[in-house]
């Protein structure tokens, strides 16, 4: 392996959301970037970019499908070497984020008394898109099963019926996460042909978040839910990004892939005069990691994997209590502290007892009280560390 991603890197400091939140005490797995450097290919077109000494306007602001051809041609061959799906050029806007996407693509859908339906407990910018449209958000939660060693992997699935009946001819969008944010599912084939099939029956586009979508664990394999055939893809909105995968989010650059020209005229129609476009060392880093990037995203998912398993090893030896996921893909666990009864919440006991911050389960919303989302996306070193002091804090009880 040629990145060491042991290596602790020291990021207080340095106006970083993850460290520079909490005090210098607390141990952060929360916030969903990771604590290693990005591939060097990357920091060598972002210096490049630098040493140029000025920083205008680039090309692509407007989305005009003659601009930024290289880069629509990579993400054209990516998503046929990948997927196996053949995507025009033109079908592709590129976005500041995956967030600003699904908020964009609700606000071009958005009707009087229209619904958005979404599937918690699910990463809570998607819980608030709905609002932020003056739309009604309408759940179909997906099921946690418990599988595994005694029972305590639990395993999310979907239920169908509930599915099928929660959407109303008020529904006007569902918001897929795949791979899903917090429970780290990546939905088979025959799930997401079972969704889409219901989608077309009852006209709902289609907004599928897949930002996580390079970050897979084996055997398990993504499958973009427009991939599946071209009716599906017409119907569809998918949305990605190199920030998870590369470690880049704080360059903001997404794409979204809209095959429909009359969707997407609606959606570069919302944005009109609010959206902007992507920042000039954006552009650097995104086409650098999407061609140089591979052996060190190879390695990184090694990294990970190790991480994963480190990590529901110790719960199984250490914590019987707590039930746990194991995810399929993103470098996100989802932790049920239930059985212990930690007061006043299990975010706040650890926070304050252990001086670890997860996410709190809640705003994840229906299924989410009682959890944490702990980000394992950082030295092993610093996970175990953390670990520690769970188990310290955890025997106080």
């Amino acid at each position: 392996m040629s990145t060491n991603f042991d290596r602790i890197i020291s990021r207080r400091n340095t106006h970083c959301v993850k460290w520079d939140t909490y005090p210098a005490d607390v141990i952060p797995l929360w916030v969903a970037d990771m604590d290693f450097l990005c591939p060097q290919p990357v920091i060598n077109a972002l210096q490049k970019a630098v040493e140029q000494g000025i920083y205008g306007y680039p090309v692509g602001h407007s989305n005009d499908p003659h601009e930024r051809t290289e880069m629509r041609q990579i993400i054209v061959e990516r998503m046929k070497q990948l997927y196996h799906w053949n995507i025009q050029p033109e079908d592709i806007l590129f976005i500041p984020g995956v967030v600003v996407g699904f908020n964009l693509v609700v606000h071009a859908l958005a009707e009087e008394n229209g619904e958005v339906l979404v599937q918690p407990p699910v990463y809570p910018p998607i819980l608030a898109a709905a609002k932020n449209a003056s739309m009604k958000r309408v759940d179909a939660p997906l099921l946690p099963i418990k599988t595994g060693s005694k029972e305590r992997i639990l395993h999310y699935e979907i239920d169908f019926d509930e599915f099928s009946n929660t959407i109303s001819e008020q529904t006007k969008v569902f918001i897929l996460c795949n791979p899903h944010n917090p429970t780290g599912r990546v939905f088979t084939q025959l799930e997401l042909e079972r969704m889409a099939e219901i989608c077309l029956q009852k006209k709902v586009i289609i907004c599928s978040d897949e930002i996580h979508n390079d970050l897979i664990f084996s055997p398990h394999q993504h499958i973009p839910i427009a991939a599946l055939d071209n009716e599906i893809a017409q119907n569809s909105v998918t949305l990605m990004a190199p920030s998870k995968t590369f470690n880049i989010p704080g360059l903001e650059f997404s794409f979204a892939i809209v095959p429909d020209p009359e969707l997407r005229k609606r959606i570069l129609l919302a944005g009109e005069g609010l959206l902007s476009g992507i920042n000039t060392l954006a552009w650097a880093a995104a086409e650098s990691a999407y061609q140089d990037g591979e052996e060190w995203l190879s390695e990184l998912l090694v990294y990970l994997k190790g991480n994963r398993d480190f990590l529901s090893g110790w719960l199984q030896e250490h914590n019987p209590e707590v039930n746990f996921t194991q995810p399929e893909g993103t470098y996100l666990s989802w932790l049920d502290m239930r059985a212990l009864d930690l007061k006043p919440s299990p975010y706040e006991f650890f926070l304050n007892q252990a001086k670890v911050a997860f996410n709190d389960g809640i705003p994840f919303g229906n299924g989410g009280a009682g959890f944490v989302r702990l980000n394992f996306g950082t030295p092993r070193k610093i996970l175990q560390e953390a670990l520690d002091r769970l188990e310290i804090a955890i025997k106080s009880l």
